[in-house]
């Protein structure tokens, strides 16, 4: 079921996701509703957002589409740079660091265009449509043309992002990025020069053109219903300090979220010591850039008032475990974050897997292997941050629940597969969290429309082949 038909283009205008939608019943055979699993669900939708739900119901009324399995609230990715799908098994092999693999992310950057990227992030997006999520957050920072000349369309590389998601049926929080150098001090070199606007206010012109297109705004009245537009500071080392405060202002003055890459790596901290005296933490404190808007990606390498200033500033915090294992990063103080006041969300980053069960499930699997205990999270917990939380991170506080009010988002697992037969109804979210995978999502709806039944994509025909040819365009190795 399109949401658009012809389906828009990458400078094209996107469609709305509630524009025209119409009001259905969908009976959710079991549904977590926060807390527990109820059995027999009656969803009532109109305009794209859920307007009555009912329990108890033990079968489908007439009319009503019955959703099999688990019905989960819509999942969100809270970090994604989609044109790392491309890396995929090209950086598994051999020895190296996050640095190397850094080259071979840059010789990807440096092959895009606004074509490829549309149809590279059309078909990772519809992938993660498959595992579930109905919303993205994309951390873009790759934005004008090789050499760093910006296209006639100064923000071609976001409309071709936007447009992509709209295709794929899912919702975007587009968190345009500020990336003005490559190190403390060190202008952009090489690929790096697509990234840079050259100062934060040249940035904050540009993205101001991308999200001015209606009144300012998280819900900008001028936007796509599928769309919010953002900022992100992608790093205290890519961004020089007395700038950092340009790109924190733009968000706040349109109460937009502001995402940030925060002492991924070891390195980042020490430079960052060398060059202000404080940690990357503290200098995104003293300059105004934390706060309850605010997405810290990874905090992996934190000290004790690095967590004290996140938590009491009310700064969210999102996990990439899938990824934070395989560059070999390290095992976030993730616990510590959340008893200190921080919201926690997740992301797959760099999307060497796309699957939002794993990344839950790895947020207690890397704890109990760090302090060999097990429990530090509840399921209800990790589908919390995979749901209500991630979206909140990316600017839609209403989302992320199956009740009155919420957009009519929802994924449904299966319960009968190999990996999830057996366990009863009511342990559903821990069969979810610690049994499932992406293979077992059933249906998706978004916006009250069917994106996914029966696990087939139904605006993306051929998901896998759509990844082939994409990645073969920028990759032709």
């Amino acid at each position: 079921m399109p949401l658009t038909d012809p389906p828009p283009g990458p400078g094209e205008p996107s469609p709305s996701l509630s524009g025209g939608t119409p009001a259905g019943l969908l009976w959710l055979e079991h549904a977590w509703l926060g807390e527990a699993v109820e059995d027999g669900v009656l969803v009532e939708t109109g305009g794209g957002r859920i307007t009555a739900v009912r329990t108890g119901v033990p079968a489908p009324p007439p009319g009503a589409e019955a959703l099999r399995g688990l019905t989960l609230p819509g999942l969100a990715n809270a970090h994604s740079h989609a044109f790392h799908r491309a890396l995929r098994g090209t950086t598994q092999a051999g020895r190296g660091s996050f640095w190397t693999w850094r080259e071979v992310m840059y010789e990807v950057a440096d092959a895009l265009t606004p074509d490829t990227y549309f149809e590279l992030a059309r078909a990772a997006y519809a992938e993660m449509a498959l595992a579930g999520i109905t919303c993205v957050g994309e951390f873009h920072y790759l934005h004008h043309n090789p050499g760093g000349t910006p296209y006639d369309d100064p923000n071609a590389m976001g409309r071709a992002l936007v447009a992509a998601a709209a295709e794929a049926g899912i919702r975007i929080t587009l968190l345009d990025t500020a990336y003005l150098s490559s190190g403390f001090g060190a202008p952009p070199a090489g690929p790096q020069r697509r990234f840079s606007d050259g100062t934060a206010d040249a940035w904050a012109e540009r993205v101001s053109a991308m999200a001015d297109a209606g009144p300012p705004g998280p819900a900008a009245a001028g936007e796509p219903e599928h769309v919010r537009t953002g900022a992100a500071i992608h790093s205290v080392r890519a961004v020089p300090a007395g700038q950092l405060a340009v790109v924190a202002d733009w968000a706040a003055d349109r109460d937009a979220p502001l995402h940030v890459h925060l002492s991924e790596q070891t390195a980042e901290n020490d430079a960052c010591l060398a060059a202000h005296g404080v940690t990357p933490t503290r200098l995104l404190a003293d300059r105004g850039a934390l706060g309850p808007r605010t997405t810290a990606v990874h905090a992996t390498h934190l000290t004790d008032d690095d967590v004290r200033l996140l938590g009491a500033s009310g700064t969210g915090v999102c996990m990439c475990p899938t990824t934070e294992r395989d560059l070999a990063d390290g095992i976030g103080p993730a616990p510590r974050l959340s008893a200190a006041g921080c919201p926690l969300s997740l992301g797959s980053d760099s999307h060497a897997v796309v699957d939002p069960f794993e990344e839950a499930r790895a947020m207690e699997m890397d704890e109990r292997l760090r302090t060999r205990t097990r429990g530090h999270w509840t399921a209800a917990r990790l589908l919390r941050a995979a749901t209500e939380d991630g979206h909140a991170a990316l600017g839609r506080p209403d989302a992320g629940r199956i009740a009155p009010g919420a957009p009519a988002d929802l994924t449904t697992v299966a319960l009968d597969t190999v990996r999830t037969a057996g366990p009863p109804p009511r342990l559903g979210a821990q069969t979810a969290v610690f049994a499932a995978t992406a293979a077992d999502v059933r249906h998706v709806t978004v916006g009250g429309r069917a994106i996914v039944r029966d696990g087939v994509h139904l605006l993306v025909p051929d998901v896998p082949a759509a990844l082939a040819r994409a990645i073969a365009a920028v990759r032709p190795d």
